[in-house]
């Protein structure tokens, strides 16, 4: 951690600096999933939901996530916003 008010102040400034310069090589790569995504609706093989819904299941994918953990969580999150709102199925 930064002893002084003056070293965190430079390590704000050299991450803001890194951070910067990584979003800035990102962007081109980020203008092109922007575009992938028009270019699918557009020709109507895809609605913005079936992507999102894709873009999701990719991510589970990849991030080697237990659907069977999944969808007890969304149980669980179902569950207590069904009780929250006084429509308990219990």
């Amino acid at each position: 951690m930064a002893t002084t008010n003056d070293q965190k102040k430079q390590y704000v400034k050299e991450y803001v600096r890194s951070l910067k310069a990584i979003e800035d090589c990102i962007e081109p790569y980020q203008e092109q999933k922007r575009e992938l995504r028009t270019e699918f609706r557009e020709n109507g093989w895809l609605n913005t939901d079936e992507i999102r819904a894709a873009v999701k299941a990719y991510r589970l994918y990849k991030g080697k996530i237990s659907i069977d953990e999944v969808i007890e969580n969304f149980e669980i999150i179902s569950d207590q916003d069904d009780s929250s709102s006084g429509n308990a199925n219990a």
